[in-house]
């Protein structure tokens, strides 16, 4: 599908330096002045920045699909990747297999292995009364619950975090070429991992990569080159938003040290605290999709092959749906209403196994703290998510 040869708009340049604030406030601004935006930058695509026309693009899949750009920029070197790559009813198989994996109680079974982890990785930061919250904490803790939940061999999991992480950072830069060669190591770990499973199979109802090669669709396995591009998908998009989540919450704190003694002091208001959080610092930006026919929003017509970004993390501070939207307000009326894990078929599958570890993660630093504050420089991320890579800290 080829885009109309239009003269657009730059209305905004996504390129641009940031810092942890600056893209809120750009995002601010274009909500009022032009909520649906056209930028050439990261390869051209239009941006939603408004709640409903963001809920509207990620509800309706007939006419804003995935199939053809699911994120900005475009990184999709290397092979399709379900459950993203595809659209309904394509998808739906892919789901089907993973989402009883992904439940709110089977997420709980691991929420012991991640307090494990979270103090064993907390225990040299507080020693040495400080350290990188990202880099020495959020980076591994999301590596070794998922590979965990995936069943993966223990001795895989430094190459994971390693080769994850590699990636991310391609994706931050920008570099097509790096970018392809990270995400093709993914794609080897996801072959053996296959490989393995084909030789020792596991409880269905219980490994993921057991449950995908035995799932059927109209009586047929599904395609090995789609399912090693779910195995692929699945390797990276669960260790993400965490990492940058708990460098998020952390900085949050950091400025607001009444409401760190307060979650500190009382441990039960966590939970409704990780909602406001995840609506104030939704770690994605970045989803995309095209429309198949011409679409009116914001005055502006997008036209079929464009592409769209969601772009969630404003939707989240949108005026007209959180009142206040830039202020942390502890059990805000309308908080379900976030749109930080999406809507519509493509909403995270992830979202109870993300909640667990971004609850006990904060847990453990408030309570193996009696304060913390910055002790430098944020460095943040660039698209498609939004927050914290690096948070250096330090420890009272």
């Amino acid at each position: 599908m080829q885009p109309f040869m239009t003269e657009l708009a730059q209305d905004f340049d996504p390129e641009v330096p940031e810092d942890f604030d600056s893209p809120h406030i750009e995002y601010a601004r274009l909500r009022r002045e032009c909520p649906v935006a056209h930028t050439d930058g990261l390869g051209g695509f239009w941006a939603l920045t408004r709640y409903e026309d963001v809920k509207r693009a990620a509800s309706d899949s007939s006419t804003f699909i995935t199939s053809v750009q699911n994120v900005v920029p475009k990184v999709a070197y290397t092979g399709r990747r379900p459950p993203l790559h595809l659209d309904p009813p394509e998808h739906t198989p892919y789901r089907k297999a993973l989402n009883p994996l992904l439940s709110a109680e089977r997420a709980e079974m691991f929420a012991g292995r991640a307090r494990e982890l979270t103090r064993h990785l907390l225990n040299p930061m507080v020693a040495k009364g400080g350290g990188d919250i990202c880099v020495e904490l959020s980076s591994y803790l999301p590596v070794h619950v998922f590979g965990e939940w995936m069943r993966m061999p223990e001795e895989w999991l430094d190459t994971l975090h390693d080769a994850g992480r590699a990636f991310i950072l391609a994706v931050h830069s920008n570099v097509p070429e790096v970018m392809k060669e990270t995400s093709l190591k993914l794609y080897d770990m996801a072959r053996a991992l296959i490989a393995l499973r084909h030789e020792h199979p596991q409880d269905p109802a219980l490994d993921p990569t057991t449950a995908l090669i035995e799932a059927r669709h109209e009586g047929q396995p599904l395609p090995d080159e789609l399912l090693v591009g779910t195995v692929r998908q699945v390797l990276v998009v669960g260790i993400v938003a965490p990492m940058v989540m708990i460098g998020n919450i952390c900085v949050h704190l950091s400025r607001d040290k009444a409401l760190q003694q307060k979650l500190r002091a009382d441990p039960s208001l966590i939970p409704a605290a990780l909602e406001e959080f995840l609506r104030l610092y939704t770690p994605y930006r970045g989803f995309a999709r095209t429309a198949v026919c011409p679409v009116e929003m914001g005055g502006r017509t997008i036209n079929p092959g464009e592409a769209i970004a969601l772009i969630y993390a404003s939707a989240n501070r949108d005026e007209d749906v959180f009142p206040d939207p830039d202020e942390f307000i502890l059990d805000r009326p309308n908080i379900a209403q976030h749109l930080a894990f999406g809507r519509g078929p493509h909403n995270c599958p992830g979202v109870h196994l993300g909640r667990m570890q971004l609850r006990v993660a904060i847990e453990e630093i408030l309570a193996a703290t009696t304060e913390f504050e910055l002790d430098g420089t944020v460095t943040v991320s660039r698209w498609p998510e939004i927050g914290a890579l690096s948070v250096p800290l330090k420890f009272t």
